[in-house]
């Protein structure tokens, strides 16, 4: 079910990332990658 009235759409458009913030989201999302597969590793080890 939407929000939005009937017969309109509501398009959101953002500005370009920069070289510097598309690293930087980069680098947050290989962090978090690889510290849940630290935890998995290490819960499969306790068990």
């Amino acid at each position: 079910m939407s929000n939005e009235p009937k017969g309109i759409n509501f398009i959101i458009q953002s500005e370009p990332l920069t070289d510097k913030e598309r690293k930087a989201i980069s680098k947050y999302i290989a962090d978090y990658k690889a510290k849940k597969s630290k935890k998995q590793v290490a819960k499969k080890k306790t068990k």
